[in-house]
């Protein structure tokens, strides 16, 4: 049962945004003082990546861990309402799943940088985050994706 009144809960989850979170404002900041230039949130991409790097022709991806399933510390399905938090979480990744695809199939690359490379106690200094996604920005590599635990490749 859910502790909070719908009213509350509605609320709640009209403050949720989408874009310009704190990971993502994070991100930007640092990647533009590294001297990387980019456009943010083009409607003409398919899932409106969070940044675009048209020199390298790159997409960058900023996942909160919550809202798209990441297998990860920062991810913990709540105990109300399961079944609708299993439903929306598997619906959001294959969203992502499709999205990613089709940046590729249209010759994009694509980073995805993962909230937990970026807060919680598994975080990486804010130094590696960005050389890592210099060096993907800048280099050859399809797809490949940061996390807390580094799975870059």
């Amino acid at each position: 049962m859910d502790v909070l009144s719908p009213e509350q809960r509605r609320k709640n989850m009209i403050r949720i945004r989408g874009k310009n979170t704190a990971p993502e404002m994070l991100l930007r900041r640092e990647l533009h003082a590294a001297g990387l230039r980019f456009r943010l949130h083009p409607r003409t991409l398919p899932g409106r990546p969070d940044m675009i790097f048209p020199r390298y022709k790159t997409a960058v991806l900023v996942n909160g861990c919550f809202w798209h399933g990441h297998d990860c510390t920062l991810f913990k399905l709540p105990e109300t309402r399961r079944d609708f938090w299993s439903a929306k979480i598997a619906g959001n990744r294959a969203r992502d799943r499709r999205n990613q695809t089709a940046l590729l199939n249209q010759g994009w690359r694509v980073l995805t940088v993962w909230e937990c490379a970026l807060k919680g106690r598994n975080r990486k200094p804010m130094s590696d985050v960005i050389a890592a996604c210099s060096a993907f920005i800048r280099g050859t590599d399809h797809e490949s994706e940061l996390t807390g635990q580094w799975h870059l490749g």
